[in-house]
């Protein structure tokens, strides 16, 4: 399919209002807190089980895209904003109707524990937008520039698909 520049435009702009609404639902969900009967304590193990997943989508993306397989590199991509996509919701749905945990270790690890939280958190943030505008750079077909803005967003997207498990079993024994 052939973009026009207007097209790719309005891709850009729907993924910028999206990347703020998203920015804000995240900052502003500790404030919300929805009742509800329904028991969700299993969303958290789902939540790193799809990080862990997307992370392994993305390496095999990276993979076929070395060996030239286009075709496949793009559906990995897609099965992994998907399920990227799919965690956001969970994770916003878990926040809202869930009271929070606290970590509970002590020593130098909390300290680990929260230099591995803060950096995945950061970089969640930052680079949302950047993996939608790689995304979209994909799609329309903007190789060279989609292929800069990977060599950029690949390793982010990879370390916050691996630090979110790892802060996940990190703070586990503190939900019993």
């Amino acid at each position: 399919m052939s973009w026009t520049p207007q097209e790719i435009k309005r891709l850009n702009i729907a993924a910028s209002i999206f990347s703020v609404l998203i920015l804000l639902v995240v900052v502003f969900m500790r404030k919300i807190h929805i009742e509800t009967s329904i028991d969700f304590s299993f969303l958290p193990i789902f939540h790193s089980s799809l990080n862990a997943i997307a992370g392994i989508v993305l390496i095999l993306a990276y993979i076929q895209i070395r060996k030239g397989h286009i075709k496949n590199h793009k559906r990995l991509m897609s099965t992994a904003l998907i399920m990227s996509g799919v965690f956001l919701i969970s994770y916003v749905l878990y926040h809202i109707t869930t009271p929070e945990v606290r970590y509970c270790g002590e020593g130098p690890i909390r300290t680990i524990y929260f230099l591995l939280l803060i950096s995945h958190v950061v970089l969640s943030g930052i680079s949302f937008p950047f993996i939608l505008f790689t995304f979209i750079r994909g799609l329309t077909d903007q190789r060279a520039r989609h292929k800069k803005l990977a060599k950029i967003v690949f390793p982010v997207w990879l370390y916050i698909c691996v630090s979110g498990p790892i802060c996940f079993l990190m703070l586990y024994p503190c939900m019993r």
